[in-house]
């Protein structure tokens, strides 16, 4: 059984541990924040952990986002210093040079480049504001890789990779977050299609599969191995040459 409110206070007390034993008093998490429930929550956790005064919120729209209310909301409702850094113009223009170059852009490199540029805004703020940045993927989405290579997957603590959907919503029903925040139907923010419509499958279904190995769809069943398989690059350490001492001699 999940035991939510035990497992809010033992995420909680893993922050303010990680921020005692690998930074000084006056670092701050730094947390790209989307609007979605995985940031929010991630913001409210580390709110609680370290003081409203050390977490600070990054709002990076691509040009137009509808829905960066939400975000603004939040920032208000846990009390949080924020900036908004629109990275639609870098993104254009990186896209302008690699087509200039003769190449030509394609899915994969249009979905992903914005998750990186963002990446790379969060870890310029942290430098300079002296944090640590805050990875916001839950286990589901790392699953089946719903997540960006040195994108989103980036950061230097996690709270929530090891928790599923579900473990992760109701982690936030724990928080003083009010409710908008949590059960907003999370969206991919490129071509306004929900998570779930990207994936093919809902949550709940991919969360039993991983929690209890069960999926009643073999085809489903099928799709979500597939993507685990082909995805294990993103998860797994970067593969090293260890060089071998003996060969000198």
């Amino acid at each position: 059984m999940f035991d939510a409110k035990e497992v809010k206070k033992q995420i909680v007390a893993w922050i303010a541990d990680y921020f005692r034993n690998n930074a000084s008093p006056e670092t701050k998490a730094v947390i790209g924040i989307s609007g979605g429930k995985d940031s929010s929550i991630v913001a409210a956790l580390c709110a609680e952990a370290l003081g409203k005064d050390r977490v600070l919120g990054v709002l990076m729209p691509q040009g137009e986002q509808q829905d960066i209310d939400v975000s603004f909301e939040l920032c208000a409702t846990l009390g949080i210093r924020y900036w908004e850094i629109n990275i639609g113009e870098p993104v254009q223009a990186l896209y302008s040079k690699i087509t200039a170059a003769g190449l030509t852009l394609n899915d994969i490199a249009t979905f992903n480049t914005p998750a990186r540029m963002r990446m790379t805004v969060l870890y310029a703020v942290s430098g300079i504001v002296g944090g640590r940045v805050a990875n916001t993927c839950n286990l589901s989405e790392d699953w089946v890789g719903y997540s960006t290579k040195f994108g989103d997957s980036a950061g230097d603590f996690s709270p929530l990779s090891d928790l599923t959907v579900a473990e992760v919503l109701a982690v936030g029903r724990e928080t003083a977050l009010p409710p908008k925040f949590i059960d907003k139907t999370p969206i991919d923010g490129l071509c306004g299609k929900t998570d779930e419509d990207n994936l093919g499958f809902t949550y709940a279904v991919l969360d039993r599969y991983i929690r209890e190995g069960i999926c009643d769809d073999q085809k489903i069943k099928e799709k979500i191995d597939r993507m685990h398989r082909l995805n294990l690059h993103k998860l797994n350490p970067m593969p090293v040459f260890r060089f071998n001492t003996d060969s000198r001699r």
